[in-house]
């Protein structure tokens, strides 16, 4: 399996550092609690407490190689390299919905930061891409499930 390069921003970065760190030493700490707690019950075969810390164990433990995997495989988007003339990662875009006149700002990152309630979208989502390269009054159709959205950029930030 070739490792996938994960990008992110500086900010996206310290958010998963900080995930990690919290995996590895709080919630380690907590799980082996409740197995320890768990084991003293008695009979484990059927024990569903012990049973439910192993569940969680594994899961805290699968995040924590995906985390490492990440942050080995990152590429950092320094503040430097965002310009403000074409759309690409980290950049900040101001849009106008074409058909509703609504106005939306999108940060574009890396799929490890999308958040979209939060108005930061991928650079592989449909919008993303189709925001990438872009400049100042492009206007933009995006193929989205619902039809197709048409987008004018109106202003490009870091």
């Amino acid at each position: 399996m070739v490792n996938k390069e994960v990008i992110l921003t500086p900010e996206g970065l310290k958010k998963l550092e900080a995930e990690l760190e919290y995996l590895k030493t709080v919630k380690r700490r907590e799980v082996a609690l409740k197995i320890k707690q768990a084991i003293s019950f008695g009979d484990i075969s059927e024990n569903s407490e012990y049973e439910e810390a192993k569940n969680e164990q594994a899961f805290i433990e699968g995040r924590i190689a995906t985390l490492e995997k990440m942050l080995r495989n990152a590429k950092i988007i320094d503040d430097m390299d965002i310009g403000t003339d074409v759309v690409s990662i980290g950049s900040r875009v101001r849009v106008q919905d074409m058909e509703l006149g609504d106005e939306f700002v999108y940060t574009i990152v890396g799929s490890a930061e999308a958040d979209p309630a939060n108005y930061k979208i991928s650079n592989e989502s449909p919008v993303g891409k189709a925001l990438l390269g872009k400049t100042v009054n492009s206007i933009v159709e995006i193929d989205v499930p619902a039809g197709v959205i048409r987008y004018k950029i109106l202003e490009i930030t870091k």
